[in-house]
C-alpha cells in the first residue's frame, strides 16, 4: 500500500521534475586540482523544478516527495546531500546518502503554501562542497477542506413594498479558504434554502432580488432569507455555509386615508371664542411615517365661516376649532363636510387611489348665560388738560343679550385708574374727571370698565377705553440744557460763543415757534440772534466792551406763540478763557476753572449720602458679626456645672434600686474593686476622657470611699459634677459622730449626743451640715 502511495506521490512531484545534479563544468573541476583547460562558458550544475506535497496528508511514515542527485556522486558513497531552509529538519527530511527527502508531518495549505529550501553536495569526509548550494520550492497542494463562510453574515436589508420582480435587494459573499487555482474546491454556487418564492440568489454573484410583484408591507412586513453557498461548483461531496438575510419591506404610499365613520357630531356653548377646539376627526391610513401625513379641509363654505380645521403636530388628527363667535340666538347648528387627504402622493401608485376621503360633520351650538356685552370693542375718548373736576368724557354702553331688559351696572377697575383720575357713573356709564389733568404728565390714559348685570353678578365683562388728554398752552419754554459755556480773551467782534435751543413742553401745533431776546442795550457785552427755528446763537457784540475776569450771567428771554402768549428768562454762564492759537482752551481764570471742574450742590450730596449709607452698612455688619461671636463665647465658657436641674420625679424611695447601683455603699468590704479609670456616666454624654492612674482598692469606710469619689470627679475636667439623693444602708463602722438619722435617734441612750465637734472634723465641705446638726435646741417647758 506505501509503495502505491510512494508511485504516486511520485508522479504528482515527477522523477522528471525531480532535482539532477548534471556533469561539473571543467572550471569547477580545475577548482578541485585537475588540471584542464579553462572554458569561458559554465553551466550549472543543479537542475531544478518544483516539488508538490498534498496538504492534511497523515500517515504512520514519512512520505517521499523527491530526490536529489548530483553528477559527481559515483555511487561509491563519497558524496552527502545537505537540506537547509524553511522546514529543513522539522518538516523536510533528506537521505544525505542518497538525496530522498520526505515530509514527516502534515501540512496546511491555508497556513503555509509553499516553503523555500537551499540544497548542496558536499564530500562526506572533508565536508568540502562539490557543487554550488541551488535554492527550490516545495508547494502545498491543496485539497478541499474549507468549506465557505460568509465574514459579513448575517445580513439585513430593505426593499420598498410593492417592487417589481427582479428588483436587488442586497448581496452577499462567502469565502472559502482553498486555493482558487486547483480545482473547484474554492468554486462557490448560491442557492435559497429558505424564504421561496418570495425572493431568489443569483448562483454566481450571491444578489438577492424579489421573486414575487406586489408585496404589500401591511401584510408581512419582515423576511426571514437563508442563503447557502457550496464549493466544488455546487456538486456532490462539495462543502457548504449559509448565513441569513433579514429582509424589511419599507412603507411607500400605497393606501388612501379612509375615515372610520361618515358622520361626526359635536357641540360647543355659544360663549366659546375663537380658537376653542369643538372636536377631533382622525382618518385612518395603514402607511406610515410621511406617508401617512394628512392635511383637513372643510368643503362647505357654511361651515368655514364659523369653523375652521387644522391637522395636529403628528400630521394625523383634525383639529376642529372655532373661528368665530358663536351665538345661539341667531343659529342653533351648523352643517357642513370634511376632507382628508394625504400630503405625500407618489405618482406610482395613483392607479391605488384616490388618496382622500370625505366626512360629514354637525356642531350643535349650546345656548348658555351670556355676560353684558358692550356696543364697541374698545372706546376712544378725549379731554382737554387742566379741566376742573367733574367734566363730562364721554359714555360707555352695554346690554344684556340675553334679557336686553336688565340693568347693567358700571365701574372702573382701580388697577387701570391708580391715581384715580375719572369716575363712572354706575348707572349711566357716564365718565368723568375726578382731578385736574396734565397732558405733560399723562398723554393717554387706559382704563378698564367692567359691566356687570345686576341680577348675576358673575356675568361680568370688560372693554378698554382709552382716554387722550388734550394739550394747552399752560407751559413756557425753556432751555434745552443749561448751558455753562467760554469765550476767548482774544475773540475778535461778531464771534459766535455759543448756539442756544429751546424747549416746548406743549404740543408743536400749540406752541410751534419759540423766540429768543438777549440783553438790550449799547454796553451788553453779549449779542443774542434769534434763529426762527427753536434756536438762538449767543454773539460777541460788533463793539464789544472790555473782558473782565468773572464769569458772565447773560440773561435771555424766551416767549412763545400759543393762547394765551408764555414767557420764560433763563441765564448763559460765559467764562473768559485764554485760548491758544487754534481756539482751543490753554488756561481759564481761577474763577471760571473752579466753576467749571467743580462738583454742583446736588453731586456733592448725593456722595455724602452714598457715603454715609457705605459706613452705616459696614457699622452694621461689624456690630452684628460681633454680637455672633460673643454668643459663641458665652456658650463655649458657660460651665454645665453651674446649671440647676430639676427633677420631677420623687423617686421609690429606700426600695428603688434601679437608679443607682448601691451595692458598693451598702457593704465596701464586699465590694470590687472600680475599673481603671473614671466611671461611666449614665446622665451625659460620653467625651473624650483623660487618662489616669489606676486607684487604690476601695476604703472599707463609707467616708473614705465618698472623699475618694468626690475627688475623682474633681480631678476629671470631662466629667461634669451632679447633685443626686441617695438612701444608703450602710452607715459605716468605728465612726465617732454616730448615726445621722432621725428615725429612732432620740431613744437611744441619753438623748443626742452634740455631733458639732465631730462634723467640725470632717472638713470645709460638711460646715453647713455641722452648722444645722450643731444647733442646740431649746428644752420644753
Amino acid at each position: 500500500m506505501w509503495d502505491l502511495v510512494r508511485l504516486l506521490l511520485a508522479w504528482l512531484g515527477g522523477w522528471g521534475c525531480m532535482g539532477h545534479l548534471a556533469a561539473p563544468a571543467q572550471a569547477w573541476a580545475g577548482s578541485r586540482g585537475h588540471p584542464g583547460p579553462a572554458l569561458l562558458r559554465t553551466r550549472r550544475s543543479w537542475v531544478w523544478n518544483q516539488f508538490f506535497v498534498i496538504e492534511e496528508y497523515a500517515g504512520p511514515e514519512p512520505v517521499l516527495i523527491g530526490k536529489l542527485h548530483s553528477d559527481v556522486d559515483r555511487g561509491e558513497g563519497r558524496t552527502k546531500y545537505l537540506l537547509t531552509g524553511e522546514g529543513a529538519g522539522t518538516v523536510f527530511v533528506i537521505d544525505e546518502a542518497t538525496g530522498n527527502i520526505h515530509v514527516t508531518k502534515s501540512l496546511d495549505r491555508e497556513e503555509k503554501a509553499q516553503y523555500v529550501l537551499l540544497a548542496q553536495a558536499v564530500d562526506r569526509a572533508s565536508n568540502r562542497p562539490l557543487e554550488p548550494p541551488s535554492e527550490f520550492i516545495i508547494k502545498v497542494q491543496d485539497i478541499n477542506d474549507n468549506p465557505p463562510i460568509f465574514p459579513l453574515g448575517p445580513y439585513h436589508a430593505t426593499v420598498p413594498e410593492m417592487s417589481n420582480v427582479g428588483t436587488s435587494v442586497i448581496q452577499v459573499t462567502a469565502h472559502d479558504a482553498d486555493d482558487p487555482s486547483y480545482g473547484n474546491s474554492a468554486k462557490l454556487v448560491y442557492t435559497v434554502l429558505d424564504g421561496l418564492p418570495f425572493f431568489s440568489v443569483d448562483p454566481q454573484t450571491g444578489v438577492v432580488r424579489t421573486a414575487i410583484p406586489n408585496m404589500d408591507r401591511e401584510t408581512q412586513e419582515e423576511f426571514l432569507v437563508v442563503i447557502q453557498a457550496k464549493d466544488m461548483g455546487g456538486h456532490m461531496g462539495g462543502l457548504s455555509g449559509s448565513t441569513t438575510v433579514t429582509v424589511t419591506l419599507s412603507d411607500v404610499n400605497d393606501n388612501p386615508p379612509k375615515f372610520p365613520q361618515s358622520l361626526y357630531q359635536f357641540s360647543v356653548v355659544e360663549t366659546a371664542g375663537p380658537g376653542t377646539l369643538v372636536g377631533r376627526l382622525r382618518a385612518q391610513d395603514p402607511d406610515l411615517g410621511d406617508n401617512a401625513l394628512m392635511a383637513y379641509s372643510i368643503l362647505d363654505g357654511e361651515g368655514s365661516e364659523a369653523f375652521s380645521i387644522s391637522t395636529d403636530s403628528q400630521g394625523q388628527d383634525g383639529l376642529l376649532t372655532v373661528r368665530k363667535s358663536l351665538d345661539f340666538e341667531s343659529r342653533h347648528s351648523y352643517s357642513f363636510r370634511v376632507e382628508a387627504t394625504n400630503t405625500l402622493i407618489d405618482p406610482a401608485y395613483l392607479r391605488r387611489g384616490p388618496f382622500k376621503d370625505v366626512a360629514s360633520v354637525r356642531v350643535v351650538v349650546q345656548d348658555a348665560p351670556e355676560p353684558p356685552a358692550f356696543t364697541q370693542a374698545a372706546y376712544h375718548l378725549t379731554v382737554p388738560e387742566n379741566k376742573a373736576p367733574g367734566t363730562l368724557v364721554g359714555q360707555i354702553s352695554a346690554a344684556d343679550l340675553d334679557s336686553p331688559a336688565s340693568p347693567i351696572r358700571y365701574s372702573i377697575l382701580p388697577h387701570s385708574d391708580p391715581e384715580r383720575c375719572f369716575s363712572i357713573q354706575p348707572e349711566e356709564g357716564t365718565i368723568h374727571t375726578a382731578a385736574p389733568l396734565d397732558r405733560e404728565a399723562h398723554v393717554w390714559h387706559n382704563l378698564t370698565v367692567l359691566a356687570t348685570e345686576l341680577d348675576s353678578s358673575a356675568q361680568a365683562s370688560r372693554v378698554q377705553v382709552a382716554i387722550q388728554t388734550l394739550d394747552e398752552n399752560d407751559n413756557a419754554p425753556q432751555l434745552a440744557e443749561p448751558y455753562d459755556t467760554f469765550v476767548c480773551d482774544s475773540a475778535a467782534p461778531g464771534q459766535l460763543i455759543q448756539v442756544i435751543r429751546a424747549l416746548d413742553r406743549d404740543e408743536a401745533g400749540n406752541s410751534s415757534h419759540v423766540s429768543f431776546q438777549g440783553p438790550l442795550g449799547p454796553d451788553a457785552n453779549f449779542t443774542v440772534r434769534d434763529n426762527r427755528d427753536g434756536s438762538a446763537n449767543l454773539l460777541l457784540p460788533s463793539r464789544p466792551a472790555p473782558l473782565r475776569q468773572a464769569p458772565y450771567l447773560v440773561p435771555i428771554e424766551l416767549w412763545d406763540w400759543g393762547q394765551p402768549a408764555l414767557s420764560s428768562t433763563a441765564t448763559v454762564t460765559v467764562s473768559v478763557c485764554r485760548c491758544q492759537p487754534d481756539g482751543s482752551v490753554a488756561s481759564c481764570w481761577p474763577e471760571a476753572h473752579l466753576s467749571a471742574a467743580g462738583l454742583s450742590t446736588g453731586a456733592l450730596l448725593a456722595i455724602v449720602t452714598c457715603v454715609g449709607a457705605l459706613l452705616a452698612l459696614v457699622v452694621l455688619f461689624v456690630a452684628l458679626r460681633r454680637q455672633k461671636q460673643e454668643a459663641l463665647m458665652v456658650l463655649e465658657e458657660e460651665d454645665v456645672r453651674e446649671n440647676i436641674i430639676t427633677y420631677d420625679d420623687e423617686g421609690g424611695g429606700e426600695e428603688d434600686t434601679e437608679a443607682f447601683d448601691i451595692t458598693a455603699l451598702q457593704n465596701p468590704d464586699g465590694a470590687a474593686p472600680p475599673a481603671p479609670g473614671p466611671p461611666a456616666r449614665r446622665d451625659v454624654l460620653p467625651r473624650a476622657r483623660v487618662s489616669h492612674q489606676p486607684r487604690p482598692p476601695g476604703p472599707a469606710d463609707v467616708a473614705q470611699l465618698l472623699a475618694l469619689r468626690l475627688r475623682e470627679a474633681d480631678e476629671d475636667p470631662s466629667i461634669p459634677p451632679y447633685d443626686s439623693v441617695q438612701v444608703y444602708g450602710y452607715e459605716g463602722r468605728g465612726s465617732s459622730c454616730g448615726s445621722l438619722s432621725s428615725l429612732g435617734s432620740g431613744s437611744e441612750a441619753g438623748g443626742v449626743p452634740s455631733p458639732a465637734e465631730p462634723l467640725d472634723d470632717w472638713g470645709p465641705l460638711f460646715r453647713t451640715l455641722a452648722e444645722l446638726y450643731g444647733a442646740k435646741e431649746p428644752l420644753a417647758p
